[in-house]
């Protein structure tokens, strides 16, 4: 009968081979390949770029697919096939990967993508493009020279050479490397551009600047030719307003990306920057660097876009730039295809669906070849319909690949890969007995108890899927079931027994409770449940199931039998409020009960704070209640901070001094006039105080009149006929207002009329009156106070400060001038009897080689009357001037005096030709020294024998051109020899002497001794 039916079945096989024909030949599933499957890429083509200098003659573009039967692979470049066989090609095959060996940029660069097909079809991967990199050296030509008055700002332009790609690193040297200009405040480097940016330049800024342009993708750098930097003098130093000169453009980011917005601004004071988003807060994923210049934003959100602004502030005024930050996003899968099979006939979908900003467009392929539908929906299978598929999402940004093979499929059922398996379920329960088989087209279905053959009724149901359902579970129900599957091409049964349990209940269900932050509470929970099963109980808060592992420092199971789950909460924090489930669980059945925790602790935060009116020295605040924790708040505590507190808050004085904890507003005294602050509120009660609020915005206090004079008011000196008046500025926060500035008064000692001079400058600390009638050391009474847009402070103390005296008048006589070696000399001078001089200033220069404005120059005090020249070339006449000088500038100068310098000593050093150990003494030898051209006439010769390591030893002299030293003693010492003349030391030989030398024979006479001993017992 067995063998009739698979006659039969192969008959129908052989008579269908017509309808079959509409849909393609039938795959033989049952044959091996039927569990292969098609290519699935496991690496794929990626950007590529490739030095143009790199040592590596070759470029890998990655390509591999798991497939069964294993894939094959082919190349396209541009759209075309690459030609491998061809003779003289740069490609090859290494598994599925292309080398192209000694790549050439006129043919090797282009747009490749790989395919992989066995004989269930073909995808293809995504593209990736190969670029030749490179970075160009800069211009040889020179850099101009860079001329700023001190106090200006200045750029220096990078002008980085052609390069690919277009990132750059850029770093700049200053005179040599690795001397990297460090970045502050004040220095700025611009990582779009390279240029570099000084907002305020100073005398130390004076040098030789080179750009560093480092290219990240080939590591490659290269510099610049250097550029001069030089700083002119001005005094005073003028100010200058807040002038942005780095401007971040409009930007579009990708979500997940992180960016960075620069902003810089030349001036004097160096400005300040700050950063906003205008009609928002800026986002908590955001860092200020690089002294305000950068701001950086950290995967980039959609709610991040908008406007952005950048404000540049000094005392001088203010600038601003404000551009758009757009978000969009790369294409992402929200629904995309995988492989399935399905039966012959059947209608089916593939749906492919993917976000992105712009919205991604949506194209299919079918074994690597573009399809003309929209969507893949199928209203009838058919054979031909196998193959591999792959959704495209693309937009402006990138582009995602979605594969999926599909197969077509044709077979009697069979229960090889899902048999009806053994069931248990409780008593009064419900169950469900799938029928699973495969088969194509769907089979019918039908059930049988035993011998017993099932049709639905009020508690048994065969349902749409085959699968077959019991309510009400009874023991009568235990047994052994048999599911049937028929189709046109066959049919099978499989079958599997049902087992009844006792259900599982709750005996002990968890109670209410009321606890404190901080106590302990433990939750019962027991149940009864068939004794041939095993029981676990899980607790959950509010859906989440507990992790007691991970959880343990809060929660802890206390063991006290397989039926009981008591949950034990350890430290209760106000986090583990909330209903707590307590699930017993068999393998067949669960039951649940559930109980509130309630936990009182100190209040939450309060929330919405924020300034609802303003004076000059308080402000009023408001809030909104936070969460009081089931307990009641007893008072409030408000805190601020300003920007000169460094982040740190302070209590505030409030009216009501006590703020009760049923008020939602209070007054805050005590401020400071025109500071900008910040509030914030917390809540206590009995059982604690809580977190605080958040900070309220920054709001600035009204101005009102300066209440502090400056410090320190003194002054005297200067120049003659000045009055030089200083003081102590004030700092920031007691301006109490714009346009902050000073009023200075002056009158002589004598006088009665006040003379007033304004100062605009909040950071001015000196003033300087110049005046022809002004007589020199004379007593004035000065005083300073402060003024803003509200009118002028107090005055200051005053104080009494002379004005200049006057320079000296008399020009000293120079008595003797001489040389005392070939580059120094000494001049000596009458003092002058006037009472206001300060010291004497020695000026010296050659009379020919060199000029006035060259001169060399000493400083002494007014007690001295002599000093040394130093530093002088040998040989040469030199004009020497004395004059005096005092804070009123210098006074007249001496008559010129000429010295002649010495003639300069031997250049030579000796040879020395011997060195001997005899009787007690070590005689060291040299040759004599013969002057050359101009040098001195030899006087001697002057011997150091000093032990090595230290500078200091015994000097001898001598006329011979020999000497005899006391022996060394133990240690390595050095002898150094040199001719001495009237113009000084000459060149210096060295020679190295070991202490003990003479006492080493006898020792070497003893072991020589030993050793032939040693030979003559061994004979």
């Amino acid at each position: 009968m067995l063998h009739l039916t698979l006659l039969f079945h192969l008959l129908v096989l052989r008579l269908s081979t017509a309808d079959a024909s509409t849909h393609g030949e039938e795959p033989d599933f049952y044959r091996d390949e039927a569990t292969g499957y098609g290519p699935v890429f496991e690496e794929q083509p990626v950007e590529t770029i490739y030095p143009e200098e790199s040592p590596e003659a070759k470029i890998t573009m990655s390509c591999r697919a798991r497939a069964n039967p294993p894939a094959t692979y082919k190349w396209m470049l541009d759209g075309r096939e690459i030609d491998l066989k061809a003779q003289s090609s740069h490609y090859r095959l290494s598994g599925g990967n292309l080398v192209i060996s000694n790549p050439i940029k006129t043919e090797h660069v282009g747009e490749y993508f790989c395919s992989a097909s066995n004989l269930h079809g073909t995808i293809i991967s995504r593209k990736a493009s190969v670029q030749f990199g490179y970075l160009d050296l800069f211009s040889s030509e020179e850099r101009e020279s860079v001329y700023v008055k001190e106090g200006q700002g200045a750029v220096l332009l990078c002008a980085p050479p052609p390069h690919y790609p277009a990132e750059l690193s850029f770093r700049w040297i200053l005179n040599e490397f690795p001397t990297f200009i460090p970045l502050d405040k004040r220095r700025f480097v611009s990582q779009i551009t390279g240029n570099l940016y000084i907002s305020k330049v100073d005398s130390s800024d004076s040098g030789n600047y080179s750009c560093i342009a480092s290219s990240p993708s080939i590591s490659k750098s290269v510099f610049s030719n250097y550029i001069p930097l030089v700083p002119l003098a001005e005094r005073p130093i003028r100010k200058y307003p807040a002038d942005l000169k780095v401007k971040f453009p409009d930007t579009t980011a990708l979500v997940g990306q992180n960016i960075t917005l620069e902003c810089f601004a030349l001036g004097n004071p160096v400005p300040e920057i700050r950063w906003k988003k205008l009609n928002g807060v800026l986002p908590p994923n955001h860092e200020v660097r690089m002294a305000g210049a950068h701001l950086h934003l950290y995967n980039v959100q959609f709610e991040d876009g908008g406007s952005y602004q950048c404000e540049a502030v000094n005392s001088r005024g203010k600038d601003y730039h404000a551009a758009r930050l757009s978000v969009e996003a790369f294409p992402e899968w929200v629904q995309h295809i995988s492989s399935t099979e399905k039966d012959l006939g059947r209608d089916y979908t593939m749906s492919c669906k993917a976000s992105g900003k712009p919205e991604p467009s949506i194209r299919w392929l079918r074994n690597g070849e573009p399809s003309n539908r929209k969507d893949m929906r199928f209203s009838s299978l058919m054979f031909d319909d196998s193959g591999m598929y792959q959704c495209i999402a693309e937009n402006h940004h990138g582009i995602i690949y979605a594969n999926a093979e599909l197969r077509v499929y044709a077979c009697a059922p069979t229960f090889k890969h899902h048999p009806v398996k053994d069931v248990m379920a409780p008593k009064n329960g419900r169950v469900v007995i799938e029928c699973r088989p495969k088969a194509a087209p769907k089979p019918s279905f039908s059930w049988s108890k035993g011998t017993e053959l099932l049709s639905n009724s009020t508690r048994v149901f065969i349902l749409e899927d085959g699968s077959l359902e019991i309510l009400n579970l009874t023991r009568a129900d235990v047994g052994r079931y048999t599911c049937f599957a028929e189709n046109d091409r066959g049919k099978a049964n499989s079958t599997g027994d049902l087992m009844v349990t006792d259900s599982t209940k709750i005996t002990l269900a968890p109670a209410n409770a009321d606890v404190k932050v901080g106590e302990t509470i433990a939750m019962q929970c027991a149940a009864s449940h068939d004794t041939a099963l095993d029981i676990t109980f899980i607790w959950s808060v509010d859906g989440r199931v507990i992790d007691l592992h991970k959880e343990s420092q809060h929660y802890e199971r206390t063991l006290n039998g397989s039926s009981e789950g008591e949950l034990l909460i350890k430290n209760v924090h106000l986090k583990h409020a909330g209903r707590f489930t307590c699930t017993a669980q068999t393998p067949i059945d669960n039951v649940t009960a559930s109980a509130h925790l309630v936990v009182r602790g100190p209040p939450g935060a309060p929330g919405g704070v924020r300034v609802v009116n303003k004076a000059d020295k308080n402000v009023t605040l408001q809030w909104s209640r936070g969460a009081d924790n089931h307990n009641p708040i007893t008072k409030y505590t408000i805190q601020c901070r300003d920007s000169f507190s460094k982040d740190v808050w302070k209590n505030a004085s409030t009216s009501p001094a006590d703020v009760e904890g049923n008020t939602e507003m209070a007054t805050v005294v005590g401020l400071i006039p025109w500071i900008e602050y910040e509030f914030r509120v917390i809540a206590t009660s009995t059982l604690g105080t809580g977190e605080p609020s958040n900070p309220s915005h920054k709001e600035r206090t009204l101005e009102a009149l300066p209440v502090v004079a400056p410090s320190d008011v003194g002054g005297g000196g200067g120049t003659s006929r000045e009055l030089t008046i200083t003081w102590t500025p004030l700092q920031p926060q007691y301006y109490y207002g714009p346009n902050f500035g000073y009023i200075v008064a002056f009158k002589p000692h004598d006088g009665t009329e006040w003379m007033r001079v304004t100062l605009a400058d909040p950071e001015a600390k000196h003033y300087v009156h110049k005046d022809a009638s002004i007589p020199a050391s004379t007593e004035f009474q000065v005083k300073v106070k402060a003024f803003n847009s509200k009118g002028e402070g107090p005055f200051s103390l005053t104080a009494s400060v002379y004005s200049a005296q006057d320079a000296p008048s008399e020009a000293p006589v120079i008595v003797e001038g001489k040389s005392v070696s070939a580059t120094e000399a000494v001049v000596q001078w009458l003092r002058l009897t006037q009472s206001n001089i300060d010291g004497y200033q020695v000026k010296y220069w050659r009379t020919e080689e060199d000029s006035e404005g060259g001169a060399q120059r000493v400083v002494v005090t007014a007690d001295e009357n002599s000093t040394k020249l130093e530093g002088m070339k040998p040989y040469s006449y030199y004009l020497v001037e004395v004059r005096a000088y005092n804070s009123a500038g210098f006074g007249p100068p001496s008559e010129h005096f000429q010295i002649l310098t010495k003639r300069p000593p031997p250049s030579r050093a000796p040879k020395i030709i011997g060195k001997k150990f005899k009787a007690q003494k070590l005689n060291i030898a040299w040759e004599h020294v013969e002057p050359i051209g101009n040098e001195a006439s030899i006087n001697g010769y002057k011997v150091l024998y000093r032990q090595q390591g230290h500078t200091t030893g015994s000097l001898f002299i001598t006329s011979k051109r020999y000497i005899d030293l006391p022996l060394p003693g133990v240690g390595n010492y050095v002898v150094e020899v040199r001719a001495f003349t009237e113009g000084g030391d000459g060149a210096v030989s060295q020679i190295y002497v070991t202490g003990g030398g003479v006492l080493a024979a006898p020792a070497l006479s003893l072991l020589s001794l030993l050793l032939v001993a040693l030979l003559c017992l061994n004979l």
